[in-house]
């Protein structure tokens, strides 16, 4: 992994945003792009075992397989949401970045407000990349 791979602003709002629409069921953020993964947030009682690169390599298959949903009746994609024995991962992709949070067990509510962060401030992101002003 490389050390301050992502912009410290985004960073610090993908921070913000998980910290206030998840509270203390977080358990961990990691950004990641086709070339890079980096851990943003572990929560301070899990171990730091988990494989990153593994499991961005899983989660990169995203960038690729949006377009399998397009022109649903469903809509359009938002994000994956994964169950394990002890917690959920959440994916979100816009563009060329995407995030993946773990969390204790929560309200599909709850799921579907921490999308719409996301996906808010990786649009907010990509739109600065591209010389558009942030709405933050």
């Amino acid at each position: 992994m490389e050390s301050e791979a992502i912009d410290p602003q985004l960073a610090d709002e993908l921070r913000s945003v998980c910290r206030t629409t998840v509270g203390d069921e977080l358990r961990s953020i990691t950004y990641f792009t086709e070339d890079i993964v980096e851990q943003l947030y572990l929560r301070s009682d899990l171990e730091q075992t988990a494989d990153l690169v593994g499991f961005a390599d899983h989660e990169r298959l995203g960038f690729h397989s949006q377009s399998a949903y397009r022109n649903t009746q469903l809509g359009e994609y938002q994000a994956t949401i994964r169950m394990f024995e002890n917690g959920y991962l959440s994916r979100v992709i816009r563009g060329p970045h995407g995030v993946w949070v773990t969390v204790d067990a929560m309200s599909i509510d709850r799921f579907e407000e921490l999308t719409s962060a996301l996906e808010s401030v990786l649009t907010d992101f990509a739109d600065v990349v591209d010389g558009e002003s942030p709405d933050y």
